[in-house]
């Protein structure tokens, strides 16, 4: 499972598109997210920077007594950025054009592109890439994660671990679950197994604790929808609302819907 074409043909016009190369499997760009998005902000020009004079925020560089939060920024008045701001303390670059509104939360390190909407209540929480023409939304929570150009994520998601294409459209409530269920013992022992993903007739191993899913090019997620930990969505695909996707691949053009408490696979 290393061939992005079936999930994500729109990927040349993503920024980091970078992030594909040389791929052993999908998921492996989640594993070096962070340090991406930190070679990629050590070599952008990314222009002045705004880490002593933005206003209408609380700036955050993670040096101050007791600083749990870590590097990170409080959106505490609108802004609309209208050329790119680079917050080096914060390790946060937003693109021309995004519009932050008041109490949104922002953690480094943390990529934002042109013409975004981050939302009242957003809190972006970490390794975080988010392309062009996206909305992160109320209450939205993501983390350690990719999102493509034209992905929306509007009303009360949680994206953790995961990848998104371009033009995804997350359905209000619907989330992407990434830690799978644990024993008592586990629990105890702060034990977390790598998640294992059901492929083509065998199980294969992804190396990762936290999993998420990964959505191609214009998956549709309908209202309250959860995919359950290592869920592969390939492009075109949609899920109507209210269902649960169990892990594993579902291939291109899929649509996942109830029928009788169980679920139906079919093509559109």
């Amino acid at each position: 499972m290393k061939n992005p074409e079936s999930f994500f043909p729109q990927l040349e016009e993503f920024a980091h598109r970078d992030l594909f190369d040389n791929l052993q499997n999908l998921w492996d760009p989640l594993k070096k997210l962070g340090a991406s998005i930190e070679s990629a902000l050590n070599r952008s020009p990314n222009g002045p920077d705004f880490s002593k004079s933005m206003g209408k925020t609380t700036l955050l560089s993670g040096d101050e007594p007791g600083g749990r939060m870590g590097p990170s920024i409080y959106i505490e008045g609108w802004i609309e950025a209208d050329s790119p701001i680079f917050l080096s303390d914060q390790k946060v670059l937003i693109g021309k054009g995004t519009i932050l509104e008041p109490s949104a939360i922002i953690k480094g390190p943390a990529i934002i592109g042109e013409h975004c909407e981050i939302r009242q209540g957003a809190y972006i929480r970490g390794n975080v890439i988010v392309g062009n023409h996206c909305i992160i939304g109320h209450a939205t929570e993501i983390k350690n994660s990719i999102v493509m150009n034209h992905t929306e994520a509007g009303h009360f998601n949680y994206i953790g671990d995961s990848i998104l294409g371009s033009y995804v459209n997350m359905g209000a409530g619907s989330r992407l679950a990434n830690v799978q269920f644990r024993s008592h013992e586990e629990k105890e022992q702060e034990l977390i197994e790598p998640i294992i993903i059901p492929l083509v007739g065998k199980e294969v191993g992804t190396g990762l604790q936290k999993f998420g899913a990964i959505l191609g090019d214009n998956v549709e997620l309908g209202c309250n929808v959860v995919l359950c930990p290592g869920t592969l969505m390939a492009k075109d695909s949609w899920v109507y609302p209210n269902v649960t996707v169990s892990k594993g691949y579902y291939p291109p053009n899929t649509i996942l819907g109830p029928k009788e408490r169980k679920l139906k696979s079919q093509d559109k």
